[in-house]
C-alpha cells in the first residue's frame, strides 16, 4: 500500500510535535491575527515593495523574498536544496506530468552552468506536453465531461474540441485574460474564429438531463450551475450559496446572484462548422451543387415521410406542459425569448430520426424509401465531406429573457425582476453593456468578460496566480483555492499574492511567466526530506506543522492520470498523439455495460496520454477514480490525496501495471542483453529519476536471478511490477 513510513523514533517525534501544533503556534506561523481577510481579496491588488531579508545570497527571485522575510521573522530557515536529479523529477512531474528520461538525466547532471536549471524549465516549458499536463487542472475546475450525466448519460460527440482548445491555449501561452474571456464569449468578441469559438464550449459543460420533460427546472438548473462554476472558478468565490438567500458568510447578496446569472440568461447551445472561412465557403459551394443534383429525390423522400414524422413530432411533444406546447406552435418572430429558448429545447427532443420514421412506413411506402435511398447514393461524388463542428453557444437573439430573483432558488416563485449586475460588494454593481451590443447577440457576456479581466480587478489576477502556487508547490497561498471569502482559510503570504497577480497583469497575463517564476524559486528547490531528530527542524515542526511558512518542499502523490502516463512512459508505449476524439482503454471486465465503453480498435488509440482518456461522468477510469478523480460533477478546485486498499489493489493485481510491466521488461532486455547492472540501473533512472545503488543493483540481480532458476515465469517482469508498486513511483518528493 503507497504509504509514507517514518522510522519509529521519527514518527514519534512528529507525533508529538503535532500534538504541539495549538492553535497558538499556528497563530505564530502565520499570523491571521493580524491580517483583515475579509478585506483583503476585495481591494484591486496593489503590488508591495519587496521585503528585507537577512540572508539574502538564499534569493533568487522575488518570491524568495517574501518566503524568507516570514520565514525569518519566525526565526526559522528554508530547508537545504534537493540534489539535482530529485530537483529534475520534480519538474518533469509538475510541467509535463511525465518522468524524466534517463537521457535527460544524464543531460542536467552534466551540465554545470549556473543557469542549468533553468533551461530545464524553459524546454519543459516549450514543450507540447506542458499544455497536457497543465489543462488537467483547469478541466477539473470546469467540472468537464465529454457526457451528460444523469441516468442516460448521453454522449456529447464534440466536447473533446474544448479540451483541445485548453491544451491549445496554454501551450500557446494565451494570455488569460483572452483565454477567460473566449471562454464566456468567443461569440460576441471573436466570432470568425474557430478556436475563440471552441472556447465557448465551457459554457456547455454543465451535467443535464437533457430528456427532461419540466423544461423549465431544466432551464433554471442549467443557469443555476452556469453561474455557481463561474464564480468559483474565475472570481474563487461560493456565490452559489446565494442561489436561495442571502450568503451567510459573504457579503453576497441573492440579487447579486441572479444578477450574474442574467449575463447568461439568453444563452442557446450553436455547434458551429470547425472549418477556416475558406473550407467553409468551399464546403457550402459543394453541398448546393449536391442539393441541386438531388432536389426531387429529396422532396419525394420527404413526402413519404412527412406524415410520419408531423405523428411522431406531436407524440413527443405531448409530455410537455401547454405553455410549452404553446410555445413551439407560435411562429418564431412571434416568440418572446424566454419562449424560443423553451420551443428549441421541446424541439430538439421531439425531433425522430429519420430510420425510425421508414420503419414505419406501410410495406409500398418502404419499398419506395429504399429505392430512393439507393437514387440518392448516385449523387454521393457530388456531396461534400461533411464538416465537423464544435460545441459552441450564443445567444438567443438580441433581446434578453427577463431574470428574476427566485424565492428560495425554486424556478416556480420568480419575484422582481434584475438586470445584469456585478456584485455589489466589488465595486460598480451595474453591468454597462452597451459597447458590447448589437447584431445577433445582447453583448452581455462580453461585458462580463470586460469586467472580470480588468487589470484592476480584484479577484481574476489573485485567484489564477494562487491555483498555479496550489499546483506547484502543493497548497494555495490562499488554501482554499474556490473560496477566498470568509469561509476560506487566510493566506499565509497576501503580499506575495498581491505581487504575483500584479506581476501577471505586467507581464500580458502570461502565466508561462509565473510557472517560470514559482518553479525557479529557491523556494521551490528545497528538499522535502527532513529529520525530525535534529534541534531545528523540531522546533520547525513545532511552530510551523502543516508546513505552512514553505520551510521545506510538500511531498505530493501523483494523480491517477500522471501514474498511468509513467507507466506508459517507463514502457515505451506512450503513444504521443495529440487532440481529436478520445481515447477509450481496456476497461476491467464487470463493469456495468449500460456505461462501459468499447475499447479503441487499435491498441496504440489505448495507450495516448490520459488528458485524452475519454471523460464520461457516469464511469471513470477505475485506476482514475480509485486514485481521486473528481466526479465531474462539480468544480474541483484541489484533489483529495487518499490511501485506499484499493489504489494496492490496482497497481498490484490491475491488468495495465501486468502488461506495461512486461513491456518494460522486454525494453530493457531490448536495449542491455542480459548486462543486469546496466539493466537494473535504467529501470531505477526510469522508474524513480534516479541510479540504482549498489545493493540495489545486488538484490534486483539475486531475485531475478533467483526467479529464472525457480521457473517462475518472467522475473524481469515482476521485478518491473515491483518497481511499479513502490512508493517512490507514485510519490514525488
Amino acid at each position: 500500500m503507497p504509504l509514507v513510513r517514518l522510522k519509529p523514533a521519527a514518527a514519534l517525534t512528529v507525533f508529538a510535535a503535532l500534538l504541539a501544533g495549538t492553535a497558538g503556534n499556528l497563530a505564530r506561523a502565520h499570523e491571521p491575527a493580524a491580517f483583515n481577510h475579509g478585506d483583503w481579496p476585495f481591494r484591486p491588488p496593489e503590488r508591495p515593495a519587496l521585503p528585507d531579508v537577512s540572508k539574502s545570497s538564499w534569493i533568487v527571485n522575488p518570491i524568495d523574498r517574501f518566503i524568507l522575510a516570514k520565514l525569518e521573522a519566525a526565526a526559522m530557515h528554508p530547508s537545504a536544496p534537493a540534489d539535482k536529479l530529485t530537483l529534475l523529477r520534480r519538474v518533469s512531474f509538475d510541467l509535463v506530468g511525465l518522468p524524466p528520461t534517463p537521457d535527460e538525466q544524464a543531460a542536467f547532471i552534466a551540465d554545470e552552468r549556473p543557469d542549468a536549471f533553468e533551461r530545464v524549465v524553459d524546454r519543459l516549458l516549450a514543450s507540447p506536453a506542458f499544455g497536457e499536463r497543465a489543462a488537467q487542472y483547469w478541466l477539473d475546475l470546469v467540472r468537464y465531461a465529454e457526457t451528460d450525466g444523469f441516468k442516460a448519460d448521453e454522449l456529447r460527440p464534440n466536447a473533446y474540441k474544448y479540451r483541445d482548445f485548453v491544451i491549445r491555449a496554454f501551450n500557446d501561452d494565451l494570455p488569460y485574460d483572452r483565454f477567460v474571456s473566449w471562454q464566456l464569449a468567443g461569440d460576441e468578441l471573436d466570432s470568425d474564429n474557430v478556436l475563440a469559438l471552441a472556447a465557448t464550449g465551457y459554457n456547455r459543460l454543465y451535467p443535464d438531463e437533457y430528456n427532461a420533460a419540466n423544461l423549465e427546472q431544466r432551464r433554471q438548473e442549467i443557469l443555476d450551475d452556469i453561474t455557481g462554476t463561474t464564480s468559483l472558478a474565475f472570481l474563487g468565490l461560493t456565490m452559489g450559496c446565494a442561489q436561495c438567500h442571502d450568503h451567510k458568510y459573504d457579503d453576497i447578496a441573492q440579487a447579486d446572484y441572479f444578477r450574474l446569472q442574467a449575463f447568461f440568461a439568453p444563452l442557446v447551445p450553436h455547434d458551429v462548422p470547425d472549418a477556416s472561412p475558406e473550407e467553409l465557403t468551399r464546403y457550402r459551394s459543394q453541398l448546393a451543387a449536391w442539393e441541386e443534383a438531388t432536389a426531387e429525390v429529396r422532396g419525394e423522400i420527404e413526402r413519404l415521410l412527412a406524415s410520419k414524422r408531423q405523428q411522431q413530432r406531436e407524440y413527443l411533444l405531448g409530455k410537455f406542459r401547454a405553455e410549452i406546447r404553446q410555445a413551439v406552435a407560435l411562429p418564431e418572430n412571434e416568440r418572446t425569448p424566454y419562449q424560443e429558448q423553451i420551443a428549441r429545447m421541446a424541439l430538439k427532443q421531439a425531433e425522430p430520426k429519420e430510420s425510425d420514421l421508414a420503419a414505419k412506413l406501410p410495406a409500398e411506402d418502404k419499398q419506395r424509401y429504399q429505392e430512393l435511398q439507393a437514387k440518392l447514393k448516385e449523387f454521393d461524388s457530388l456531396r461534400p465531406e461533411a464538416l465537423g463542428s464544435v460545441m459552441a453557444v450564443s445567444d438567443v437573439g438580441p433581446s434578453a429573457p427577463v431574470i428574476r430573483l427566485l424565492e428560495g432558488g425554486a424556478w416556480h416563485k420568480p419575484a422582481e425582476e434584475l438586470t445584469p449586475g456585478f456584485p455589489a460588494f466589488l465595486g460598480d454593481a451595474a453591468a454597462s453593456i452597451s459597447s458590447r451590443a448589437g447584431g445577433a447577440s445582447t453583448g452581455r457576456r462580453a461585458a462580463l468578460a470586460d469586467w472580470l479581466t480588468r487589470p484592476d480587478h480584484p479577484l481574476t489576477s489573485r485567484v489564477i496566480a494562487n491555483r498555479l502556487w496550489q499546483q506547484h508547490f502543493g497548497m494555495g497561498i490562499v488554501p482554499t483555492a474556490n473560496d477566498f471569502g470568509a469561509q476560506g482559510e487566510p493566506p499565509t503570504h497576501p503580499e506575495l499574492l498581491d505581487w504575483l497577480a500584479s506581476e501577471l497583469v505586467r507581464h500580458g497575463w502570461s502565466l508561462k511567466h509565473l510557472h517560470r517564476l514559482m518553479v525557479t524559486s529557491a523556494s521551490y528547490r528545497q528538499a522535502s526530506r527532513v529529520d525530525p531528530s535534529q534541534t531545528e527542524t523540531a522546533a520547525a515542526i513545532e511552530r510551523d506543522p502543516q508546513n505552512r511558512l514553505l520551510w521545506h518542499t510538500r511531498r505530493r502523490r501523483l494523480e491517477g492520470e500522471a501514474i498511468r502516463d509513467a507507466m506508459l512512459a517507463v514502457s515505451g508505449e506512450l503513444n504521443p498523439r495529440m487532440f481529436g476524439p478520445s481515447a477509450r482503454p481496456d476497461l476491467p471486465e464487470g463493469l456495468s455495460k449500460t456505461y462501459a465503453w468499447t475499447a479503441d480498435e487499435q491498441v496504440g488509440d489505448r495507450q495516448r496520454r490520459s488528458v485524452y482518456v475519454f471523460a464520461k461522468r457516469n464511469l471513470h477510469y477505475p485506476l482514475f477514480e480509485a486514485f481521486d478523480q473528481p466526479d465531474m460533477h462539480h468544480s474541483c478546485p484541489r484533489r483529495a490525496e487518499t490511501t485506499t486498499a484499493p489504489q494496492s489493489l490496482l497497481l498490484l493485481n490491475g491488468e495495465l501495471a501486468s502488461q506495461q510491466s512486461a513491456r518494460w521488461a522486454q525494453r530493457l532486455r531490448s536495449e542491455h542483453g542480459s548486462d543486469l547492472p546496466a539493466l537494473v540501473n535504467t529501470a531505477y533512472r526510469q522508474a524513480f529519476g534516479r541510479p540504482a545503488a549498489p545493493e540495489e543493483v545486488e538484490a534486483a540481480a539475486r531475485f531475478i536471478g533467483a526467479q529464472t532458476h525457480e521457473g517462475q515465469g518472467d522475473s524481469l517482469a515482476d521485478f518491473c511490477h515491483a518497481l511499479i508498486n513502490a512508493n517512490e513511483f507514485i510519490y514525488v518528493d
